[in-house]
C-alpha cells in the first residue's frame, strides 16, 4: 500500500493573537452591524489563541478588491507552497526530480493556469509530472487530497506524490459584508499552507503511515449547509449553524460503516486525525463518538495555535502526530466540507520497521 512519507506545514510571519482580531473586528462590524456588541464573545468562545496570517493585521481594514486580494492569494500562495515544498522533500530525503505527480487543492483563491503549473515553472520541477488541482472541496479538501494522492500512489509502485493544500482565508474577508456569517467567520478562518509527499509501494522508509481506505459521502438536499456565494466583491462565506447537529446525526455511523468494511471497530482507531472546524464540531465529535481520553487533544491543539485553516488544517494535525510521536496502530483522518459532506482516510501508523 501507498505510504505517507513526510508532510510539512507553514507557520507564516504574521501570527496575530485572537485578542487582537477580535478588537479589530468590534471596531470593522458594530457600525453596520448592530448584533456585533452581543456576538462579540464569539471569538472567545473559539477557544482559539493565536491564528495564522499571511497578511498582517491592519492589512484587512485597507480598501481593496476582489482583483487585488486574488492577486496577493496567487503570490502568496507560490511563495508559501515552494517553502512548504522544500521542506517536504528534504524531509522524505528525496529530490524534487523525484516527483512524479502533483495534487494542488483549495478553495480561497482563483487561477488559471492553475496553481500547480505555477509552481512546477517555479521550482523547475520535471515538465511531464501529472498534475490534478482540485479545487471547492473547502474544509473537506485536505482529507479528499490524501485520498486522491494516495490511490495515484497505489496504481503506480514508483509514484512520487506531492499533495500541496493552500487556503489563504483572510484573503477572502469582505469588509463591506455585514453578515453574520461573516462575523462568525472572522472569529475562526485563518491561512495555511501545507505539503506531504505520498509514495507507491516500490519505495521504503523507516516509519510507515500507509493508507489503508478512504470514503467520500455527500448528503442530499444540503448544499447550504456550507459554501460560498460568489460576488461581484468576492467569496461571500456561507455556513449554517447546523453542522454540529450534522455530526451528531451522521459521523458516528458513517465511521462504523467505514471501518465495518475492514473488520474494524471505532476502538481500533489509535490516531485520531480531524478537521478542527471550531470548538462547537469538536464538541459534537466528542458527543458523537463517546470515546475515552483526550482523543482530539492533537486536532485541538493544532486549532488552539492556528484557528480553521480549512482543508490545510488536518494535515497540520497530521504533521504534529508524525513529529511529536503517535501510536502504533490504526489513525483515521476526518473532515467535513461543502456539499454538505464527509470525506475520511484509514491510515495504518508502525514505528520503525
Amino acid at each position: 500500500m501507498p505510504h505517507i512519507a513526510s508532510v510539512s506545514k507553514i507557520d507564516l510571519p504574521y501570527k496575530t493573537k485572537q485578542q487582537d482580531v477580535k478588537k479589530q473586528a468590534s471596531v470593522m462590524f458594530k457600525v453596520n452591524f448592530p448584533e456585533a456588541d452581543r456576538l462579540i464573545f464569539a471569538f472567545d468562545n473559539t477557544e482559539i489563541i493565536d491564528r495564522n496570517f499571511c497578511q498582517p493585521l491592519n492589512y484587512y481594514t485597507k480598501p481593496n478588491t476582489f482583483e487585488e486580494r486574488n492577486d496577493e492569494y496567487i503570490r502568496s500562495a507560490l511563495e508559501y507552497s515552494v517553502q512548504a515544498i522544500e521542506e517536504c522533500v528534504k524531509k522524505a530525503a528525496i529530490s524534487k526530480e523525484d516527483i512524479t505527480d502533483i495534487l494542488f487543492v483549495s478553495t480561497t483563491g482563483l487561477a488559471t493556469p492553475s496553481m500547480d503549473a505555477l509552481i512546477i515553472n517555479k521550482m523547475r520541477l520535471n515538465p511531464h509530472i501529472n498534475r490534478i488541482p482540485v479545487w471547492g472541496l473547502g474544509c473537506g479538501g485536505g482529507v479528499s487530497g490524501m485520498a486522491k494522492a494516495s490511490v495515484v500512489a497505489k496504481a503506480n509502485p514508483d509514484a512520487v506524490v506531492l499533495l500541496v493544500a493552500v487556503e489563504l482565508c483572510s484573503l477572502t474577508l469582505i469588509k463591506s459584508d455585514y453578515s453574520k456569517s461573516n462575523f462568525i467567520g472572522s472569529s475562526l478562518f485563518s491561512d495555511g499552507i501545507a505539503a506531504c509527499i505520498v509514495k507507491g509501494d516500490n519505495h521504503t522508509i523507516g516509519k510507515q503511515v500507509k493508507y489503508v481506505d478512504s470514503s467520500s459521502k455527500l448528503y442530499y438536499d444540503s448544499l447550504d449547509v456550507m459554501g460560498w456565494d460568489f460576488k461581484d466583491t468576492g467569496f461571500k462565506v456561507l455556513f449554517s449553524k447546523d453542522i454540529p447537529q450534522f455530526i451528531n446525526d451522521h459521523i458516528k455511523a458513517d465511521i462504523v460503516e467505514f471501518l465495518a468494511k475492514h473488520k474494524l471497530h471505532l476502538s481500533d482507531i489509535k490516531n485520531f486525525i480531524f478537521h478542527p472546524g471550531g470548538k462547537k464540531v469538536l464538541d459534537a465529535y466528542t458527543n458523537a463518538l463517546n470515546v475515552a481520553g483526550d482523543f482530539l487533544k492533537q486536532t485541538r491543539e493544532v486549532m488552539n495555535n492556528y484557528g480553521n485553516m480549512s482543508s490545510a488544517t488536518v494535515l497540520y494535525v497530521l504533521e504534529k502526530f508524525m513529529r511529536e510521536g503517535f501510536t502504533d496502530g490504526y489513525g483515521l483522518m476526518l473532515a467535513m466540507g461543502p456539499g454538505f459532506s464527509s470525506e475520511m482516510v484509514l491510515l495504518d501508523f508502525k514505528g520503525e520497521s
